[in-house]
């Protein structure tokens, strides 16, 4: 989380709200659990505004927050960069959240 607050700026208050209110999901790794979320979630005002709505939708699907990281860093060469989450980035929701969909059922 320090890093999330150096990036954006937030606070640790906001870095949580972001967590609960899943604009931003991680997974805990390491001996002392700590919470880690890629960075390609992320710019320097805080969460990637589309990565909350595809989020919803993989979750809604079923899909557990280490399966949804995954899904989105997958190589993909039929999207734009590469990966879900590279088309993210690049403003192409609308394809990545019908893909979501479709995993989703």
């Amino acid at each position: 989380m320090p890093d999330i607050m150096e990036l954006t700026g937030a606070s640790l208050a906001q870095v949580k709200t972001w967590l609960q209110e899943r604009e931003l999901i991680g997974v805990r790794r390491g001996p002392n659990k700590a919470l880690y979320v890629p960075a390609s979630f992320l710019t320097e005002e805080g969460p990637l505004f589309a990565l909350r709505g595809t989020v919803t939708v993989l979750s809604d699907g079923g899909y557990r927050d280490e399966e949804i990281i995954a899904w989105l860093h997958e190589a993909d060469d039929t999207l734009p960069g590469g990966s879900a989450i590279e088309s993210l980035r690049a403003g192409s929701k609308t394809e990545v959240r019908r893909r979501a969909q479709e995993m989703a059922l």
